[in-house]
């Protein structure tokens, strides 16, 4: 019944930037964390950020100093302010929810960065 609707994905040249949103559509009574994975295509699926329940956030090396993400636990929403794009950033962009003992994921939202 819960679904997670991403958005904020598009085309950016590089250095550019975008935040992607993603909020939970549905009940979810307690949120553990929230993350945020990307997939390049023809790529295995990697890690980017999360944010836990106290606000503790971890970003991956490759996004560090460019990446940040936060969280409205009143709405329910995670978001990736993406900084400072590099064209390996390119890839589809999937939100992840840890709550209620279950884990929520978004479709997916294509962020390309090309000149």
């Amino acid at each position: 019944q819960v679904q997670l609707v991403e958005s904020g994905g598009g085309l950016v040249q590089p250095g550019g930037s975008l935040r992607l949103s993603c909020a939970a559509a549905g009940r979810i009574f307690s949120i553990y964390d929230m993350g945020w994975y990307r997939q390049a295509p023809g790529k295995q699926r990697e890690f980017v950020a999360i944010i836990s329940q106290d606000g503790s956030t971890n970003h991956a090396d490759s996004v560090k100093g460019r990446f940040t993400i936060s969280r409205d636990n009143a709405k329910n929403t995670v978001y990736l302010q993406m900084n400072t794009l590099k064209p390996e950033d390119t890839a589809v962009y999937y939100c992840n929810i840890n709550g209620d003992g279950m884990a929520y994921w978004g479709k997916g939202t294509l962020v390309t960065v090309s000149s």
